[in-house]
């Protein structure tokens, strides 16, 4: 048996009685690298090393939450509050934002945009603003290559007073490593089967943003050659669901809309919008013979129909995107946003 056991610090992953993710430093280095010990870790060799930022911080540690002030409590100040992202070395790619807790004041009731509390990532790859509630979700940033410019995060509250809490964990992905997201997509999701958000999304209370225009991505998985989504559960059973709201007035019940058109076209997506490329509802048969890519209204289906409907998409790789122009009133009222199921299905010989 060996008589001392070789520990590699600063690779293990360790979790603190709080919930933030660490590394596994040595007991003193992690004070030295401007960590926060969190328990013991490596068979009480190590400590678990969390390190937080707030306003005003630099970040060069991997894994680094950028929190609120007064943070775990909430805090009701107005102003601006940065952050400031540094590569760790030149061969980072991306930056993963990922939104363990985030409640910001959601928008206005009118036309839903940010108008009190922002959001805003600058530096990088475009990236949408957003406020309300985005806990769960991620963003993926471009960081360029080589030693770029940094990517600064900014947090803007303004208005009404209101319990604002936010915890961030940012990773930072090397160029060839296999979490790196395809070019292009703001969210990246992985596995066979899994849910897709719009940010502030809620079927209760949530407010559909304005101003978006971004893509979520989904991973294919090996020997899969297509996915099906379908609109989530609605929070009530037997009641109408309104996880597929976009546009229309959602208070009654508006049937999906789908194609592009022109302007004025009755039942096509102009202003607001899901491309689902070449969408088909799953079950007909036979199957149709043309398909659409833009989905609206406030029922999920790719036809014109007030009934929800599954709908596959057989283009790989699989991705949606998402639009949202500037404006709701007086034709769009209360509408939440999207929330999908999405299942890749396996290849057949007729595929």
């Amino acid at each position: 048996l060996p008589i001392f056991t070789v520990y590699q610090w600063g690779q293990g992953l360790c979790s603190a009685a709080s919930g933030e993710y660490g590394s596994c430093q040595p007991n003193n280095e992690c004070v030295l690298r401007g960590g926060i010990p969190a328990g013991p870790c490596a068979g009480g060799y190590g400590t678990c090393c969390i390190f937080m930022a707030s306003c005003g911080g630099v970040v060069r540690e991997n894994g680094t939450y950028f929190v609120n002030p007064n943070h775990p409590d909430s805090t009701d100040g107005t102003g601006s509050c940065q952050l400031t992202i540094l590569k760790m070395h030149p061969d980072i790619c991306q930056v993963r934002l990922d939104f363990d807790h985030f409640s910001l004041n959601g928008p206005e009731i009118v036309n839903h945009i940010c108008n009190t509390d922002q959001f805003l990532v600058s530096g990088g790859s475009p990236a949408p603003t957003i406020c309300g509630s985005a806990t769960g979700e991620h963003m993926y940033i471009d960081a360029g290559m080589g030693q770029s410019n940094p990517i600064i995060l900014t947090v803007i509250t303004s208005g009404p007073s209101f319990p604002r809490s936010w915890r961030v964990r940012i990773s930072q992905i090397p160029c060839g490593a296999i979490a790196k997201a395809d070019q292009g997509c703001l969210q990246y999701h992985t596995g066979v089967s899994g849910r897709v958000k719009s940010f502030n999304f809620d079927p209760v209370s949530g407010r559909q943003l304005s101003n978006q225009d971004y893509s979520i991505c989904i991973r294919t998985e090996r020997n899969f050659c297509s996915i099906q989504y379908t609109a989530c559960p609605g929070v009530l059973p037997g009641n109408r669901s309104r996880t597929f709201t976009l546009s229309g007035n959602s208070n009654s019940i508006v049937q999906a809309m789908v194609g592009g058109g022109t302007l004025g076209t009755p039942n096509s997506c102009t202003n607001d919008w899901l491309m689902v490329p070449c969408a088909k509802i799953a079950d007909r048969l036979p199957m149709a013979s043309t398909c659409e890519d833009k989905i609206c209204g406030g029922t999920f289906n790719a036809e014109v129909s007030s009934v929800e409907r599954t709908v596959v998409s057989t283009i790989r790789p699989f991705r949606l995107a998402f639009h949202a122009d500037s404006v709701e009133a007086p034709t769009d009222v209360d509408n939440r946003g999207f929330c999908l199921d999405y299942v890749q299905q396996p290849c057949t010989s007729n595929k």
